[in-house]
């Protein structure tokens, strides 16, 4: 049979760690895009 406090205590620090990385001042801010090349990498045309 599971351990109730076990098992309190794997949500407790999960529900902790998804806290603290909510409240990050970063969550909000988008990386500056490099002015030197403004085109997308990736699949795209071939060239």
């Amino acid at each position: 049979m599971i351990d109730n406090f076990a098992l309190a205590l794997t949500h407790g620090l999960l529900a902790l760690a998804a806290w603290r990385l909510l409240q990050r001042p970063d969550l909000d801010r988008d990386p500056v895009a490099d002015e030197q090349d403004p085109a997308p990498r990736g699949r795209g045309r071939r060239g």
